[in-house]
């Protein structure tokens, strides 16, 4: 069973957020380590700072008992009684923070136990120092004293040197637990580190085989049936790829398939039917222009038989008939070639602009005093030689055709640039076109003045705008009457790809 598209793309998502999720407790794990060993630390800390205050404590309760002892003032009892009031409560607070039964807190109960005796010691000399000299204000020293001699003997100086031995022992059980503590956390943040930083990379490294992975089933798919259209848009409608993944991708390519065999079918048919059409435009136009040369020769061979017994308004009739007969023949030309446009290939060539027009004015043969005038600057680049020429033929004999005064016509033919197109204007100083008929000149068939007065097909500039238009441009015109005319056509500087192909040749210039 072959999974789809969107179910891969899932399940590396899900596998993802799970290696995150490992890491993050991981992680989480750690931490807690971590913090468990700082706390340790902080503990023994804590339990350090308790017993060297309870350990001061004691000496300052020694210290004020011996000089209570030595000088009999009352007030060097304060730190004896203030110490003896905090002990009680830091013995207790010690032993609770301390583990039960261990050896630390077996220490402190014989520290308390040891200083137990040495506060029942103090209290009795206490008693005794105030009672001599309660008797004698004038007492000294340890005179008078019943027990004076456990001072001498140093018995409550021995009991508080061994809770000074004990609280070293305690001291330096606690620095070393510490130094312990402090290792392990320092190895528990080590670990935490290495280990965070290798479900990481691993989560990473997986991530990116897993995505790469999916890339390229994507990337390669995608990059065939970019291969595909290519082959459409360049004509070879027969082609096709083959996907046998059955997913959502399977699918597009399939529709490419489709869409290539369904172009195919319809150039083929559209390729048949325009070849018919040609024949059919080849045998219609012979079948037409067959009887029109039949009917010029007829009445030529009238006119020539009839030469003088024929009356002046009959040879008139003559004249009209061919001329209209002639007319029909061009129409009949230029329809053809309107339907030609864009069905044959183009090839493409350097054209000198500057060149070209020269040509077409030569070619013109402009009256004397019709003057066309041409731009500094012409471009030379690349694109369809027959087509452009075309356009300017057929709007610079237009300006001939249609001037009203030839001796004095003016044709300036001008060239703007952008990043994409040329743009060309052919102005004349001619008749003009009225603003409504500036659309109408483009269709087939409409001329602004009467066939009978100017030959006309109506062709000419419907073949303009379609050539143009083929070209990726526009054309319309500015004009007003008794104002001249000024065509303005834009003309790709790149053809459109869609048009590249199906460019004109061997187009006629026909009369308009």
């Amino acid at each position: 069973m072959k999974l789809k598209l969107s179910t891969k793309l899932f399940a590396g998502f899900i596998v993802v957020m799970l290696l995150f999720a490992v890491v993050v407790a991981v992680n989480y794990q750690l931490s807690r380590n971590v913090l468990r060993n700082s706390q340790r630390v902080e503990e023994s800390q804590r339990i350090t700072a308790e017993a060297t205050l309870l350990l001061r404590s004691i000496v300052d309760m020694e210290s004020g008992f011996r000089g209570y002892l030595l000088v009999g003032n009352e007030k060097m009892l304060e730190s004896y009684y203030k110490g003896e009031r905090d002990l009680l409560g830091r013995f207790l607070r010690l032993r609770t923070q301390l583990k039960s039964g261990s050896p630390q807190q077996g220490r402190i109960e014989r520290a308390q136990h040891l200083y137990q005796q040495w506060a029942d010691y103090s209290h009795m000399l206490v008693s005794e120092k105030r009672e001599a000299h309660r008797r004698n204000v004038e007492q000294r020293l340890l005179l008078e004293m019943p027990h004076s001699s456990l001072m001498t003997t140093l018995t409550g100086k021995q009991l508080v040197d061994q809770i000074r031995v004990l609280f070293e022992k305690f001291d330096k059980e606690e620095f070393d637990s510490r130094d312990k503590q402090r290792v392990k956390l320092a190895e528990s943040i080590q670990q935490a580190r290495i280990l965070s930083i290798a479900i990481s990379v691993l989560a990473g490294v997986l991530s990116l085989l897993w995505a790469s992975y999916i890339v390229q089933q994507i990337s390669g798919r995608i990059g065939s049936m970019v291969q595909l259209a290519r082959r459409i848009a360049s004509g070879n409608y027969s082609t096709g790829i083959r996907d046998t993944q059955r997913d959502e991708l399977s699918e597009l390519a399939q529709s490419l398939n489709r869409m290539a065999r369904t172009i195919d079918t319809n150039i083929t048919q559209l390729a048949r039917r325009n070849e018919e059409l040609d024949q059919f435009a080849y045998v219609v136009s012979h079948d037409l222009k067959a009887p029109l040369r039949g009917i010029e020769s007829a009445s030529r061979w009238i006119e020539e038989d009839m030469d003088q017994e024929l009356p002046t308004h009959i040879r008139e009739f003559l004249t009209l008939m061919r001329t209209r007969v002639h007319r029909m023949e061009h129409l009949i030309t230029g329809i053809l070639d309107l339907t030609r446009i864009g069905r044959v290939q183009q090839s493409e060539e350097w054209v000198d602009v500057r060149e070209l027009l020269t040509e077409i004015v030569d070619s013109l043969a402009p009256p004397a005093g019709f003057q066309v005038e041409l731009p500094t600057f012409l471009p030379t680049f690349v694109t369809s030689r027959v087509p452009l020429q075309q356009v300017f033929t057929n709007l610079i004999s237009n300006a001939l055709k249609y001037h009203d005064h030839p001796a004095t016509g003016h044709v300036r033919i001008s060239m703007q640039e952008n990043r994409r197109q040329y743009i060309f204007a052919v102005a004349d100083n001619g008749p003009g076109i009225a603003p409504e008929y500036h659309e109408r000149i483009f269709v087939i068939f409409q001329t602004l003045t009467e066939r009978d007065t100017l030959e006309s097909t109506g062709v000419g500039l419907a073949i303009v705008k379609k050539i143009v238009e083929r070209h990726g441009g526009t054309i319309r015109v500015e004009s007003a009457e008794g104002a001249g005319a000024t065509f303005i056509f834009s003309w790709a500087k790149q053809m459109p790809a869609n048009e590249a192909a199906l460019l004109s040749t061997n187009l006629r210039n026909p009369n308009t």
